[in-house]
């Protein structure tokens, strides 16, 4: 029985001893498997994001990292429960966070890419993960629709919805005006997912 299919819950030691060709992410301490390779858009989609943003961010405090980086919610490094996840786009902008496997915290910002076989988690389970832990801010990058909706943390309780975004908008963060995504770049009028 593989390792997601298992009754129990597993530390965070347990999760850092696992083979590292396993794709998996760690929710309360239940593993959950991640989907195989992405698609070759959703491959596309990162590196133009991760561009944009690498670019935007010169010379300023925060960083940009594309999964696979482990980001661990909970600050307790013995967590019981642990949450590990790897986001496909985490924007750090506190250094004291950062792990030598990734960090410990919350991101400031997270996207994520949907797919077909990721949607329910990414809007659903990882929704409430990351607006429970803190994630000051959640972008959903649709392919298939080309939109990106847009997320932020009402004082600490709960995200609201700024927008969806697409066709030649540029997208904003509330982290750091510096951060804008490039719409007409990401989802190029000659391409379609």
């Amino acid at each position: 029985m593989g390792r997601a299919e298992q009754a129990a819950w597993y530390s965070y030691k347990d999760y850092l001893s696992w083979p590292e060709g396993e794709r998996m992410e760690l929710i309360r301490g239940v593993p959950h498997a991640m989907s195989p390779a992405p698609r070759r858009e959703h491959q596309r989609l990162v590196a133009e994001i991760t561009r944009q943003v690498a670019n935007a961010l010169r010379g300023a405090p925060c960083e940009v990292y594309p999964a696979p980086f482990d980001v661990k919610l909970t600050a307790d490094q013995d967590d019981e429960r642990p949450t590990v996840v790897q986001p496909d786009l985490s924007i750090v902008c506190d250094p004291g966070k950062l792990t030598e496997q990734g960090m410990t915290g919350p991101p400031d910002l997270v996207i994520e890419i949907v797919s077909p076989e990721s949607g329910f988690h990414d809007r659903s389970r990882k929704f409430n993960l990351y607006q429970s832990a803190g994630v000051r801010e959640y972008w959903i990058v649709d392919p298939d629709e080309r939109v990106v909706e847009v997320y932020r943390l009402e004082g600490s309780e709960s995200y609201r919805r700024i927008g969806a975004f697409g066709g030649t908008d540029t997208v904003t963060t509330g982290i750091s005006d510096v951060i804008v995504v490039d719409l007409a770049e990401l989802f190029p009028a000659d391409r379609r997912a």
